[in-house]
């Protein structure tokens, strides 16, 4: 057990100091990405499962996501709030980990002032849930656009196959939480 300890750390040491990342996506990472693709080109219908005053406009709103534009490495998943198509979720394989991304976009295609935000895994999470931390990227584009009580977020995202998805953001003063049921895609 010692000596693959140590051929293990000597691995670690050699790729170091070739100059190559040591770390990579964990295994559960990867689960959970399969289980997105699992998902390409279906839609389905979510809801606002919590209850914050300031989600009664969505909670009152049809809400449907529709997996699409998928590889190996990146998941398209456009999230419509009634006939507001402004939203899309990217997640992404990187080499440590994965990334979400917000892709956020007026109804002429022309992208919004708040647009590309989000982070990347900061740990494995797990083949159900990921969670996603704000990014010093993000962050900056916050504070430069009057929304500095966004610096603090992290955002999740959960598969539970063939039950359901959730999306979610959390911070200090806010929890929201779409749930979509994956029992029952639907047509449009």
């Amino acid at each position: 057990m010692k000596i693959a300890s140590l051929l293990a750390a000597a691995a670690l040491v050699s790729l170091s100091s070739a100059g190559v990342a040591a770390a990579a996506p964990d295994p559960a990472q990867d689960l959970f990405l399969a289980r997105l693709n699992a998902l390409c080109g279906q839609r389905f219908e979510g809801r606002v499962v919590t209850t914050d005053a300031a989600d009664a406009t969505f909670a009152s709103e049809r809400l449907i996501m529709h997996v699409r534009d998928c590889s190996a490495d990146e998941v398209r998943i456009p999230f419509a709030v009634g006939e507001d198509r402004s939203r899309t979720w990217v997640v992404t394989k990187t080499q440590t980990g994965l990334r979400l991304k917000h892709d956020h976009r007026h109804e002429d295609g022309t992208t919004d002032v708040l647009h590309w935000y989000g982070g990347d895994t900061a740990g494995a999470g797990t083949a159900e849930r990921q969670e996603f931390p704000v990014d010093a990227e993000s962050i900056a584009l916050f504070n430069a656009n009057d929304a500095a009580v966004s610096t603090t977020n992290v955002w999740a995202m959960e598969v539970h196959p063939d039950r359901m998805f959730a999306y979610e953001l959390r911070r200090p003063s806010r929890h929201f939480r779409v749930e979509f049921d994956l029992t029952k895609p639907i047509a449009d």
